[in-house]
């Protein structure tokens, strides 16, 4: 018995198939990101879990020259605990901050990071107004501001470490 190749018509199909679901895909992304801003990054400021103040700008002018991201987060979210590993794993490189958004007071939020060990900087959005004005209809999201000051990229759902990173990487580079 040996290996049965495809016919031209399955290569076919599995093709159309593939398209399919690779539209499918990119058009539930452009869905979830219809209200995303374009431009520059809407301004935000507000309480960190940790009881400090937290300002983008004055956030930014601390890491020149370089992009960095917003992780919008809740403690409700699956998938969210799903990438806690990739977020953990990006902060040791790069400038996140991360945004829990909808999962309570600071007190909530610190003891959901507690428990699940996690060393973020975590801005509180108990009322969702910060993700809202950012156009973010769920998370997880992740947002990538240029050295400019500019929306580079915005990702809504699960993103890998690697996505993340080559995001980074990406707006570094223009």
């Amino acid at each position: 018995m040996g290996i049965r190749w495809p016919t031209r018509a399955g290569l076919k199909r599995l093709l159309v198939d593939v398209v399919l679901f690779v539209a499918v895909v990119f058009g539930i992304q452009a869905w979830q990101q219809r209200d995303v801003p374009s431009g520059p990054a809407p301004a935000i400021a507000g309480d960190l879990a940790d009881g400090s103040r937290f300002d983008l700008a004055a956030w930014r002018a601390e890491h020149p020259d370089q992009p960095v991201a917003l992780h919008f987060w809740a403690d409700w979210c699956p998938i969210c605990a799903k990438e806690e590993g990739n977020v953990t794993a990006v902060l040791a490189d790069w400038p996140v901050m991360t945004v829990a958004m909808q999962s309570g007071p600071a007190t909530q939020v610190t003891g959901h990071l507690d428990s699940h060990k996690l060393a973020w900087p975590t801005l509180v959005d108990s009322d969702g107004r910060i993700a809202a004005a950012y156009g973010l209809k769920g998370v997880p999201a992740f947002v990538v501001i240029g050295r400019d000051g500019r929306l580079r990229s915005v990702s809504t759902g699960y993103t890998t470490e690697l996505g993340m990173r080559l995001r980074l990487w990406w707006a570094a580079r223009s």
